[in-house]
């Protein structure tokens, strides 16, 4: 009784926290006091005199001098900014109104907004602005000074291209909002900000094509964005888990990547992309299977050649999801099913194992995604010959120690190339845990389970929606006007349509696509 007291105390004394932060959050929307010195003293007390916290006042000579004080935190503004605001900016007519003149003064920084509240205050400087106070006045002004270090626009490194744009998003939000803008020169380019995170105040920004998105799925997605109610928003990821349809599921439901071209393209097929400050990588939805089976190189390249190129992936995806638990069906239930030649030479090589084939499976598979992981975690000089030295090693140490079978070494191999293949990593990841749990299938069943998993996996992809759109679509429900771009992919003059599922409205890419065909001269 004693410990569930202790328990009800603790929480209680949880709760009490709770109460302290939101009464604290509300003290924030107080008004700003007339003096500047009981403004920053409140400012010091409420950032528990931060040294990054730069205050200071001003006066600005004229027919009547003005005292201002200037507000901005170190590391945030630009420094160029902030001595041009300083120095040249405010230089204030003394025959308008002093807030007026300050406003006039400081517009050429760009768009300045007044400040009520301490919680405005707030807000602005945290975001990279500069608060101006005047004093006998219990209104400010934030001009935009945003700044600091941020990285510059590089390639992106999880999507690469051999011919293509290299040119990937940042962790900035705005240079990101830019690149898109640069791809798609349209006003009917839209886009959306919003503010989730009740500590962190995470800008998030919805872009989509007027005129071509479905509007009920622009509904949808605000609904659920502001249906989030959490404490801090780091990544993408974060917005991903609370908005997604499905939670139980391996498949991912929602598109990511780190390539302005491609949201610029899903854009312009009716899909919506979520950008959130302090990731490289944006969100699209809705994700359809066979999206995380194409690249932007597909589009790059003659259709023929990448149409063999997603042949080849599709394939991939079958060995490396497949190939060990068939080899395990197989050598342990089925050996009719091999040639007699092959029958020999692989039980000549397990002659001697100690392990059964699916314990030599699970080992081999294990000890390659500990090879993997830590590949990305050393440090990239040694990583990539760790990872690689360490594989060969260990397969040659483990068949000539009699552990596992020289074919067991080639089937993991082969599976994890086969991986390597597929565009989309979390999709990468998605395979991983489904060939763990058909590798424990065959091992059980045989080739009877392989079937049954494989049906069970259609059926749930079947099953899955992405915000409304079926998973598998235009596969399943099958839609003929939309194979000329999911397995195959046609010449650029012949994707004249937009998929009919995503974008219900202004189907047509191209008046008359026709006219784009090629003509064949002699």
């Amino acid at each position: 009784m004693e410990f569930i007291k202790k328990i009800f105390r603790s929480n209680d004394n949880r709760s009490t926290d709770t109460r302290l932060f939101q009464s604290g959050s509300t003290i924030s929307k107080e008004s700003l006091e007339e003096s500047i010195e009981l403004n920053f003293d409140k400012i010091k007390k409420d950032f528990g005199n931060s040294n990054d916290i730069v205050m200071q006042t001003m006066l600005l000579n004229g027919a009547d001098p003005i005292h201002i004080g200037v507000i901005y935190i170190n590391g945030l503004i630009s420094p160029t900014s902030i001595q041009t605001l300083l120095t040249e900016n405010l230089k204030v007519d003394s025959s308008e109104f002093p807030l007026n003149a300050l406003r006039n003064a400081m517009s050429t920084l760009g768009q300045v907004h007044e400040i009520p509240n301490f919680e405005s205050l707030y807000q602005s400087i945290l975001s990279g602005s500069t608060v101006i106070l005047l004093d006998g006045s219990v209104q400010g002004l934030a001009a935009n000074t945003q700044g600091g270090e941020h990285r510059s626009v590089e390639e992106p490194t999880t999507q690469s291209v051999v011919r293509g744009p290299r040119e990937g998003f940042t962790e900035l939000i705005s240079t990101n909002t830019a690149l898109i803008r640069r791809k798609i020169k349209d006003p009917n380019l839209w886009m959306e900000s919003m503010t989730i995170g009740r500590v962190s105040k995470t800008e998030v920004a919805v872009m989509y094509m007027n005129g071509i998105v479905n509007d009920k799925l622009v509904e949808e997605v605000r609904i659920r964005l502001g249906r989030i109610d959490i404490d801090a928003i780091f990544e993408s990821n974060n917005i991903e888990e609370l908005i997604q349809d499905e939670t139980y599921t391996p498949f991912p439901t929602l598109y990511n990547t780190e390539r302005p071209d491609v949201i610029a393209a899903g854009l312009m097929e009716g899909r919506i992309a979520i950008l959130v400050d302090g990731t490289p990588f944006v969100l699209m939805a809705p994700a359809l299977f066979t999206q995380f089976y194409q690249s932007a190189e597909d589009y790059y390249q003659r259709a023929d050649f990448a149409t063999l190129l997603r042949f080849l992936r599709y394939i991939c995806f079958f060995i490396s999801l497949l190939a060990p638990s068939l080899y395990i069906a197989i050598t342990t239930f089925h050996q009719e099913l091999l040639p007699s030649t092959l029958l020999i030479s692989l039980a000549a090589q397990r002659e001697g194992i100690p392990f059964p084939a699916f314990i030599e499976a699970v080992v081999m598979e294990i000890t390659f995604e500990i090879l993997r992981e830590a590949g990305v975690r050393l440090p990239k000089t040694v990583g990539q010959a760790v990872s690689i030295v360490g594989a060969l090693v260990i397969g040659q140490a483990a068949v000539e120690a009699g552990l596992v079978s020289p074919a067991m070494v080639i089937i993991v191999a082969i599976t994890a190339i086969a991986n390597f293949v597929i565009p989309s990593f979390n999709m990468g990841i998605t395979i991983r845990i489904l060939r763990f749990l058909l590798m424990l299938i065959a091992a059980s069943f045989g080739l009877y389970g392989v079937t049954v998993g494989v049906i069970a996996i259609v059926l749930h992809l079947c099953s899955l929606r992405s915000f409304g759109v079926p998973y598998m679509s235009p596969v399943a429900p099958f839609i003929s006007a939309d194979q000329k771009d999911t397995i195959f992919r046609l010449p650029q003059w012949a994707l004249s349509t937009r998929p009919r599922l995503i974008s219900q409205k202004n189907n047509i890419r191209e008046n008359n696509a026709s006219s784009n065909k090629p003509e064949t001269r002699t």
